[in-house]
């Protein structure tokens, strides 16, 4: 595999052996290289089109040497149709030696920056749209209690304004917030925002979330836990009563998934 068939995959296939890219000659630390390996190729939604298209880079790429087996590669990639341009960059390491005969590599970290010419094929819509965007940049920088800091913003926000659509009091009558967990449970009880498969302890979300932001977890348990708590804050966003998607991801956070559906029996 040539390296610009692995970026362009990327986040789906992260690690892969390449033909040589760098030649035999190390790329020192803080010193650039152009590398003539091929064209890096990316679809994205281009807004100015208002439609999906391939983002296409040109042949050479900007290398910059970070170690004798880490690079950084920065790439300006140009939709096809109207040639709007957007930037990508990547964090490529290898196990051993990154310069000579075939290393295999991974790609580390990978980060873009559409400035408002594109969006990921994948990106959310809707009112919750540019908080799922924060919380996703988040995570995409290792920085695991503040990407779940956004998911629980969006659970509290979809709670609150369902609750104001139905009439339910979100406030005391001394004007101070009532508890979120009385909230949850009366906006559930009228209109089920919770996915069924965890209806019976819809508050168990919003102590997962809760949990991880004040620290009951490490920031590498916060990144592990990020997509599943991600895939049931969207569900409830969604509406969602049960599919696969959310029994996978109570699967992963190793909910007790067998208490919770005797609950709904009993």
């Amino acid at each position: 595999m040539r390296l610009p068939e692995l970026l362009s995959r990327v986040p789906v296939t992260t690690t892969a052996q390449v033909e040589s890219f760098l030649g035999s000659a190390e790329l020192k630390w803080g010193k650039h290289r152009r590398i003539k390996v091929g064209k890096v190729f990316h679809n994205f939604l281009c807004l100015r089109c208002g439609d999906q298209r391939t983002f296409v880079s040109g042949d050479e790429l900007d290398c910059l040497g970070l170690g004798d087996d880490q690079v950084s590669i920065d790439v300006t990639l140009r939709c096809t149709e109207c040639e709007a341009s957007v930037e990508a960059w990547f964090l490529v390491a290898s196990d051993g030696p990154i310069a000579g005969q075939s290393p295999h590599v991974k790609v580390e970290r990978y980060t873009e920056n559409l400035r408002d010419r594109a969006e990921r094929i994948d990106a959310a819509s809707g009112p919750f749209a540019d908080l799922v965007k924060r919380a996703q940049l988040a995570y995409e920088n290792d920085l695991g209690a503040g990407a779940v800091i956004y998911l629980r913003k969006i659970f509290e926000k979809v709670t609150w304004e369902v609750a104001e659509i139905l009439n339910i009091a979100v406030k005391k009558a001394n004007g101070n917030p009532r508890p979120f967990a009385v909230v949850l449970e009366e906006v559930n009880g009228i209109r089920n925002i919770i996915p069924q498969r965890f209806s019976s302890d819809g508050y168990q979300l919003f102590r997962e979330l809760s949990g991880i932001i004040h620290g009951d977890s490490t920031e590498a348990e916060a990144l592990q836990k990020f997509k599943p708590c991600l895939q049931l804050v969207l569900g409830v966003v969604n509406e969602v009563r049960q599919d696969n998607v959310v029994a996978q991801a109570i699967e992963e956070l190793g909910w007790n998934v067998d208490v919770v559906e005797e609950e709904v029996s009993s």
